[in-house]
């Protein structure tokens, strides 16, 4: 299975047919594997950012969780970073 890490896009080496554990992180950013922006059923448009309606709800998407839903989302999300966006463009303003 290909997954990408959903901070730093690096590719991420897991055990075929095995969900990540609570502990395991990115080898390149230690951003944590076993969270909501990682899994399957993260969507932000959904209630509580979660397509599984009886899931409990996470505040915090990036850390590491207990859910019993988690499944590893096959080819990663497409996580971007707003602030970092958004300072990105306010120096593109800025620069000649």
């Amino acid at each position: 299975m290909s997954v990408k890490c959903f901070k730093c896009n690096e590719a991420l080496i897991l055990e075929a047919g095995k969900d990540a554990n609570r502990y395991e992180n990115c080898t390149k950013c230690n951003a944590s594997i076993r969270c909501c922006m990682m899994c399957q059923f993260y969507d932000t448009s959904s209630y509580n950012e979660c397509r599984e309606p009886t899931a409990d709800r996470i505040t915090d998407k990036e850390k590491a969780n207990f859910c019993d839903f988690f499944k590893v989302s096959g080819g990663g999300n497409s996580y971007t970073d707003h602030k970092t966006e958004a300072l990105s463009a306010a120096d593109a303003l800025f620069k000649k």
